[in-house]
């Protein structure tokens, strides 16, 4: 391929309808995006970069006129695996601007998990260890609204799909060797899943709760946060325009009712409370007193109890050592919160009692739990012993122990 194709900056719609055409026709396409979002609450894309097997191309998003639709096209194309490296963001985007998920979908980050790359790779890194080469990130944090680009930035954006395609051909031909590819369904269903992008206010609470010390806190908690995310969507701003965090916080804990109140408040910006916004938050603050503490949902140490740390201390080990053995990031079988829902209930609806996870380390988790299954070291390793082994070694134990 000459040089020139991996140089290739579309900026018309014609021209982009026919390289989508082209790439339709092969198995997979390689996908990444360069956006903006520290201003915004929702991202502002700059850059499409695409590949297949024998093109590449940057799209420029800001272009006056481009229209897009061909893009969104082959990414809804059923024919075609759409290959990304950590696709979140990547997803969020299209989903605001198409309303519309690409699919089939293969996340190289995830994949690398199963591969046992360790937890959440970065892309330099795949592309270090697979492709052997180091990845410029000079432009990495250039402004990527400004024209026009320039040719360090359009080559580095390139470089993000075209090294991308020997990543995916590698982790893709290793996850059908060890029979692994299927291992990657639940990620890619939730990547998929339009629930994961959309920004409900009245869920937004989620990402806090665990600074509630009581259920006040956690009502007033909901109800304020209900109110910023809707401000910063409204107003396309990013959350912490509207009021930061540890306000955010400050202000829960304390519910303040009046004006002068909120006003007194250390970390609350000074005059806010006598505007519109601040009417607004003592209106929040008001439904959040009003709610039923029945009502309100669980904090996460009435929900777990205060039991079972020694439990889970024993599982964060047996996690450990099947991610060794398996070779496989141990976030990918399990999470901490998960490993703590599953010491306190035998059939607690986490992934690592599913498919291949309960397979994997689910059951041996279960047997740990009762007693069917010990911990021990040898040759500095932690290994696994089956209940009647575990007995052996312990009547061994006692037999060299006796006069």
């Amino acid at each position: 391929m000459d040089y020139e194709d991996f140089m290739s900056l579309i900026t018309d719609s014609g021209e982009l309808a026919a390289y989508c055409q082209s790439f339709a026709k092969f198995p997979y396409v390689t996908v990444d995006t360069e956006f903006l979002r520290e201003t915004t609450f929702w991202p502002k894309v700059c850059v499409i970069q695409l590949a297949c097997e024998d093109q590449a191309i940057a799209i420029d998003a800001l272009a006056e006129d481009i229209d897009l639709t061909p893009f969104f096209d082959l990414m809804a194309d059923p024919q075609v695996v759409k290959v990304f490296h950590a696709a979140r963001q990547d997803l969020e985007i299209v989903w605001h601007l198409a309303k519309m998920i690409p699919a089939p979908l293969f996340d190289t980050q995830v994949a690398a998990m199963v591969c046992g790359y360790g937890d959440q790779i970065a892309y330099g890194e795949l592309a270090q260890s697979i492709c052997k080469v180091a990845i410029d990130k000079s432009s990495r944090f250039t402004d990527w609204s400004r024209r026009p680009l320039s040719d360090a930035q359009i080559d580095y954006a390139i470089a993000d799909v075209t090294h991308l395609r020997d990543i995916y051909k590698a982790l893709r031909q290793r996850l059908e060797r060890t029979g692994r590819l299927h291992w990657l369904a639940d990620e890619m269903a939730s990547l998929c899943s339009k629930e994961t992008y959309e920004q409900h206010p009245d869920r937004a609470w989620e990402r806090y709760a665990h600074r509630a010390r009581k259920p006040r806190d956690l009502a007033v908690l909901m109800e304020l946060t209900a109110w910023r995310e809707h401000e910063a969507q409204t107003r396309n701003v990013p959350r912490s325009r509207v009021l930061k965090d540890d306000i955010l916080t400050e202000i829960a804990l304390a519910a303040p009712r009046t004006a002068e109140a909120l006003g007194d408040l250390r970390a609350f910006p000074r005059g806010m409370e006598r505007s519109r916004a601040g009417a607004e938050i003592l209106a929040a603050i008001e439904r959040g007193l009003a709610r039923d503490p029945k009502s309100l949902p669980k904090l996460e140490r009435e929900r777990r109890g205060g039991g079972g740390g020694a439990t889970v201390e024993l599982l964060k080990v047996l996690l450990r050592q099947v991610a060794e053995k398996q070779g496989v990031a141990a976030k990918m079988i399990a999470t901490i919160d998960e490993l703590e829902l599953l010491a306190a209930n035998d059939k607690a609806d986490v992934p690592a009692l599913k498919g291949w996870r309960r397979e994997l380390f689910g059951e041996k988790a279960l047997q740990l739990k009762h007693g069917h299954l010990a911990l021990t070291v040898e040759n500095n390793r932690v290994v696994t012993l089956e209940w009647h082994e575990a007995d052996d070694q312990r009547d061994a134990s006692d037999e060299g122990g006796r006069p």
